[in-house]
């Protein structure tokens, strides 16, 4: 019998944290159910979740803040954002907080299972290790971790690694946009596309220490990674 995958779910509406609990528990998952941040973040030093389905607007601390402070001592455990926000700027804050995806209320649960499914059965897990050399950078994609020459190591968010990873398997060729899309963040809506740009001008920035090493923009097409 294989293990139960183990997750943290935050949610402080009390029926639908039940609902969500009760329907994930029917597919075989582990559920902690917590009521607000302070309490997920507790749960999470205590158990070993293989993955976080935060609510952002929740008392004590708000889903935003409780993945920032894990992210700075885990980097590579899946979180899902689920929020009522809907402005693309909101759903680009969620992915600077180190979001892997994010749920806007109200959902199907069908689709919440769908993300954690494929969050969970990625192709390289956090105990995979997966090496690539970009130009004058070393990139260990699955420790999320990015490094020029001797320099320190400059760590890279989840998504960030992910996006790197998949224009470098397509290196000095153009990657198409929507494959980006709907591999990465599920769907090619305007929303997940200015979040793809922002990702893209961060990638850029840490890059930008070897001036051979290009992401160029083919308006319409999509990305090409130039080493």
């Amino acid at each position: 019998m294989s293990k139960k995958r183990k997750i943290i779910l935050a949610e402080d509406e009390e029926a639908l944290g039940m609902i969500v609990k009760e329907s994930l528990e029917t597919r075989g998952f582990e559920i902690i159910l917590c009521k607000n941040g302070e309490e997920a973040k507790e749960q999470y030093h205590k158990e070993t979740p293989d993955l976080l389905v935060l609510d952002v607007m929740m008392p004590q601390k708000d889903g935003f803040t409780v993945a920032k402070e894990i992210r700075e001592i885990d980097s590579s455990i899946p979180i899902i954002f689920l929020t009522s926000k809907s402005r693309p700027e909101d759903v680009v804050e969620g992915f600077r907080y180190g979001a892997n995806d994010y749920i806007k209320k109200p959902f199907s649960m069908e689709e919440l299972i769908v993300r954690i499914n494929a969050l969970l059965d990625r192709e390289w897990s956090r105990g995979d290790s997966q090496k690539a050399t970009i130009g004058k950078y070393t990139c260990d994609f699955s420790k999320q971790k990015l490094q020029y020459e001797n320099d320190p190591e400059i760590l890279l968010t989840y998504k960030e690694a992910q996006l790197l990873n998949l224009l470098y398997q397509n290196k000095n060729e153009l990657t198409d946009k929507n494959l980006i899309l709907d591999k990465l963040w599920g769907s090619d809506d305007f929303f997940n596309s200015r979040s793809m740009d922002v990702f893209i001008s961060k990638l850029r920035k840490k890059l930008s220490k070897d001036e051979s090493i290009e992401i160029i923009n083919l308006r319409g097409y999509g990305y090409k990674l130039v080493c």
